[in-house]
C-alpha cells in the first residue's frame, strides 16, 4: 500500500497530472523490482490503475473498486453548475464557493492537481488493458454510479464484475465479503 502524493503522509509541492501519479507508482514497482504486479485501486486509485494497466507490461491483474476515470453520463445538474461557474468567471464574480465539497477542502496545490485529473477520461484506454481484471462495485454508489462498472466490464476484455451492497466505499460496507473476493481473485490469478 502506498500514499499518493498529497494524500496521507505524502507531501506535494506542485500540481500533478494523472501521469505524474502513475509515474510515482511505476517508480515504486521498478525500485522494488516487482514482477507480475496486481494493482488494486479504489476511486482515484482506480483511475491511476487503469492508466498503468493500459501500458505497463508487468501488470498481471487489476482490481477496480468503485473506480473513477470514465466520462460520466450527461447530468443536467452538473451541466448547470458548470455553466454557473463559467458565467461567474466571465463576469469576474466570486467563484470561491464553486466546486464539490471535496474540492473546497483542498489547498491551492491540490485544487490545481484535482483540475488536472478529474476531467481526464480514460474510456479510450480500456481496450488496451490485457490483464485479468476484476471490477467490484457498490450497488448504491452515487459518486461513481453502477453504470460505470458495466461500462468498465464491457470495455476491458478479460474482466468480471461483482456487485456488493453499499455505496462508494463498498469494500468497507461489505468488508468481509470484499476480503473473501480478493482472496479468491489473488488465489486464482497466482495459481
Amino acid at each position: 500500500m502506498l500514499d499518493f502524493y498529497g494524500f496521507g503522509q505524502s507531501e506535494i509541492k506542485s500540481p500533478l497530472t494523472l501521469q505524474g501519479y502513475a509515474n510515482g507508482v511505476e517508480e515504486i514497482i521498478k525500485h522494488y523490482d516487482m514482477k507480475e504486479v496486481i494493482l488494486v485501486g479504489h476511486s482515484f486509485g482506480g483511475r491511476v490503475a487503469i492508466l498503468l494497466a493500459s501500458y505497463l507490461q508487468d501488470i498481471k491483474g487489476l482490481v477496480l473498486v468503485d473506480s473513477a476515470g470514465l466520462k460520466p453520463a450527461f447530468s443536467f445538474k452538473k451541466w448547470r453548475r458548470k455553466l454557473d461557474y463559467k458565467i461567474r468567471r466571465f463576469f469576474k464574480m466570486d467563484v470561491s464557493n464553486c466546486g464539490s465539497e471535496d474540492y473546497k477542502k483542498l489547498d491551492s496545490v491540490m485544487k490545481a492537481t484535482f483540475k488536472n485529473v478529474v476531467n481526464l477520461y480514460l474510456d479510450n484506454l480500456l481496450p488496451k488493458i490485457q490483464c485479468d481484471s476484476l471490477i467490484v462495485w457498490g450497488r448504491k454508489d452515487k459518486d461513481t454510479p453502477l453504470y460505470m462498472a458495466k461500462r468498465l466490464k464491457k470495455g476491458i476484455k478479460n474482466s468480471g464484475l461483482i456487485i456488493l451492497e453499499g455505496g462508494h466505499y463498498s469494500y468497507l460496507d461489505s468488508y468481509g465479503e470484499f476480503l473473501a473476493i480478493l482472496d479468491s481473485y489473488f488465489y486464482n490469478i497466482c495459481n
